[in-house]
């Protein structure tokens, strides 16, 4: 049995589809799943578990689910890596800013450095032993918004893996992760849309085929603020406080597990081409897709037979 459901959670549309015997039971437990990382990983809600840590930062450290700790670990293991754009503790920059809630407003700079002074990673304390997390300075915030929906994508395709299913397909608004072979297709492969940057949602610039795999895209396009005929986007320069100054519009990463599509589609963001390029050959568990503001298109090694390019 072939079976599809849609949702909208965490500010996105979640779709699911499933191949399976049991398909029916296995929607109803992906959707309680859903419910369930929701309240452990939000940053936007202020009864999630993410929300104690922060609500309580320069007070005590919290003891956390298993599932919250490692995925701080590995928050905080790529926000000290270099390069990297990725940072955990961006929080009170987010905040301050606003992008994509309907309070954004363009921050003082008084106010950006302030809320940089409380983006140190170096900051978040761990405990292994306690599985506890402490942010040491008053006012400090992990997000984890861009690894959070990887993270959860990738447990959700373990429940359905142990349960025996023949194939599924995850689409976290954007990010798609597949398991199995695609039933409609005779070879198999999934294809997957690669969003125009320049275009509306849905209009893609090309497709890439993909079996076992994630596909994650960041772009500038997807939250941006206009202020005085100047566009600000919602991916911030841990350096400067501001959006980034880059030629990529976008970036996809192609990679077995989804939380490692997003860590590194936020790693690499705002490189220059040719570092990123080296970096996505040199790194072997991943691919990626660079698309620049003037509409030149780069592709790792690995996918140059995996893509296909709509011709406009």
């Amino acid at each position: 049995m072939q079976l599809s459901h849609s949702l909208r959670l965490m500010g996105t549309t979640i779709d699911i589809q499933i191949n399976s015997k049991n398909a029916q039971k296995q929607i109803r437990e992906v959707i309680e799943l859903l419910e369930l990382y929701k309240n452990r990983f939000s940053a936007n809600d202020f009864n999630s578990e993410l929300m104690a840590i922060n609500n309580n930062a320069g007070i005590k450290p919290i003891q956390v689910h298993p599932d919250l700790f490692e995925l701080i670990t590995i928050g905080k293991e790529h926000s000290l890596a270099r390069p990297s754009n990725l940072n955990i503790a961006i929080g009170p920059l987010v905040q301050t800013w606003r992008i994509g809630f309907s309070d954004a407003k363009l921050p003082s700079p008084s106010e950006i450095s302030e809320a940089m002074i409380l983006s140190d990673p170096t900051h978040i304390l761990l405990d292994s032993n306690k599985q506890s997390v402490f942010l040491n300075q008053i006012g400090m915030k992990i997000d984890l918004g861009a690894l959070a929906k990887g993270y959860i994508a990738d447990k959700i395709m373990t429940y359905l893996k142990n349960e025996m299913i023949d194939s599924a397909i995850i689409n976290l608004g954007g990010n798609v992760l597949v398991h199995g072979d695609n039933p409609n297709r005779s070879e198999g492969y999934w294809v997957i849309g690669i969003q125009h940057p320049k275009k509306k949602r849905g209009k893609n610039i090309g497709t890439v085929k993909i079996k076992n795999q994630s596909v994650v895209t960041s772009g500038t396009y997807e939250r941006r603020l206009i202020i005085d005929d100047k566009e600000y986007h919602h991916i911030f320069d841990r350096q400067t406080g501001y959006p980034i100054q880059t030629e990529m519009a976008s970036i996809s990463i192609v990679s077995k597990q989804s939380v490692d599509c997003e860590i590194w589609t936020t790693r690499l963001f705002g490189l220059s081409i040719k570092e990123a390029l080296d970096i996505l050959n040199a790194v072997s568990y991943i691919e990626g897709i660079i698309i620049t503001k003037d509409d030149r298109i780069y592709l790792s090694d690995g996918l140059k037979h995996h893509f296909q390019l709509f011709y406009h």
